[in-house]
């Protein structure tokens, strides 16, 4: 939904730290594989940065690295910190592994999902600007600086100095500007300025920005480039964090679908993932849910409660209220699903309906075909899943049970309360029930019986 930035058109590299114990999320899951929106924060960046189509993207793993290898070793490189002893030392890992390269360097922060690639083009091109800055680093402005480093700039926002808060003076708390930890440096600048950086503080530690503080004294220039949005250069360290996070991200995505002609009746109310793709003119009532993988084409209507993933709904559609859509479920054009109708690994033809209380698994229904109340496709025989085709204009009657495999022809017709089990041809009826007994007077005989019955266990 929203435009492609400018793609660089120089060779540079993107390191990503993510070797950090994440001790605050209290959880055995690595802080950067938590989702949000349904896919992990560290997805969230690499997919940014990839849109600049880095020649090398190196990830530094530490602490629980085998979780992190795993999500994202078919996309970027792997290079351990051990142990871990700052930012700095963190970049410095990757100094192996970039050898000969003579391209820029991005460093970014794996719990930091939401930094826009403009904003990472912003860098690079700062970079490579006449003056040639040995180290640019990306500045924001929150509402609260709070502990933050702070970015000493002159007039024209290159850097005086970086200091840490609690080595701050009252004049330089006073600034504005603050240190997001995202930089760019030439390659061949950066491992020499990260060579001579020096652990001298409180923790012992090599700290990334201290390489700027490192080229003043050199006399080199190093810049401010600065984000408008303080949201996309903030961290992610704990659950609650976590959750403002999905918060913000809802936000901007429930403004995007509404500016591209989506109605959503209650904003707040619903909710997207990453990868939600909705059509013009779709409608989308309070309290659905999207889970990943769901397309809905122009003119459909997601009606309240509705819980959507992996689905494909059509032109015109209409789903729920209460309605649930499984991976693989696919609405044709103009096709209906009412209250507690479930679909998984089915398709839906144009024009077909199941109006409630229905589940649709492993299924192939033709168009035009109306599936009544009740009515269940029954598709696992505890070992493997099998297949129900139902036809064009098929009509099954409530509370039918269709065991699968088994096929349904055109225009037949199921009869209410049928078990079947074996092919219907087109255009035939099949009814499968036991033969309807009556017994005249049977129901008042018991009545008289269990109530005369029921008086003599009160008296006794």
């Amino acid at each position: 939904m929203t435009s492609q930035p400018p793609i660089s058109t120089r060779e540079f590299a993107a390191i990503i730290l993510a070797a950090g114990k994440g001790t605050r999320l209290n959880s055995g899951v690595h802080k950067v594989l938590h989702p949000v929106a349904g896919r992990p924060i560290i997805e969230h960046l690499l997919a940014s940065v990839e849109a600049l189509a880095p020649t090398r993207t190196i990830v530094i793993v530490g602490d629980e690295r085998e979780q992190v290898e795993r999500q994202v070793s078919a996309r970027a490189e792997c290079v351990v910190q051990e142990p871990q002893l700052g930012t700095g030392h963190a970049v410095a890992q990757a100094k192996a592994a970039l050898a000969g390269f003579t391209g820029d360097v991005l460093m970014l922060l794996g719990d930091a999902p939401f930094i826009k690639t403009q904003t990472m083009q912003d860098m690079l091109v700062r970079l490579r600007e006449p003056d040639a800055p040995a180290v640019v680093v990306l500045g924001f402005e929150p509402d609260d600086a709070l502990q933050y480093g702070r970015v000493i700039t002159h007039a024209d926002n290159t850097i005086e100095k970086m200091v840490e808060f609690k080595d701050a003076n009252e004049a330089e708390r006073a600034s504005r500007l603050c240190n997001s930890g995202l930089m760019a440096a030439r390659a061949e600048d950066l491992f020499d300025l990260l060579d001579r950086l020096d652990n001298d503080n409180t923790q012992g530690e090599y700290y990334l920005p201290d390489i700027v503080n490192v080229a003043v004294r050199d006399g080199r220039t190093c810049a401010a480039v600065r984000t408008d949005h303080p949201e996309e250069v903030a961290g992610i360290n704990s659950r609650t964090e976590l959750a403002r996070a999905e918060a913000q991200w809802q936000d901007l995505k429930r403004t995007e679908a509404m500016e591209s002609g989506v109605t959503l009746k209650a904003p707040a109310t619903v909710f997207f993932s990453w990868d939600t793709s909705l059509a013009n003119d779709v409608t989308v009532e309070p309290n659905v849910v999207f889970g990943p993988g769901v397309t809905v084409a122009t003119g459909a209507r997601i009606r309240a409660f509705s819980h959507l993933e992996g689905a494909s709904v059509g032109e015109g559609c209409v789903v729920g209220p209460y309605a649930r859509l499984r991976p693989g479920a696919v609405m044709e054009r103009g096709s209906r699903v009412g209250n507690f109708v479930e679909m998984k690994q089915a398709v839906l033809g144009e024009g077909a309906k199941a109006s409630h209380l229905t589940y649709l698994g492993d299924a192939e229904i033709g168009a035009g075909a109306n599936i009544g109340a009740g009515t269940i496709t029954c598709n696992y025989d505890g070992y493997f899943k099998h297949k129900t085709v139902i036809g064009e204009r098929a009509f099954i009657g409530s509370n039918s049970a269709l065991i699968a495999p088994v096929k349904i022809g055109a225009d037949a017709i199921v009869a209410a309360g049928s078990a079947v089990s074996r092919d219907v041809a087109d255009g035939e009826l099949r009814m499968v029930r036991a033969e309807q007994l009556v017994k005249p007077g049977w129901a008042d005989r018991f009545h008289d019986a269990m109530k005369k019955k029921q008086a003599e266990e009160q008296k006794g």
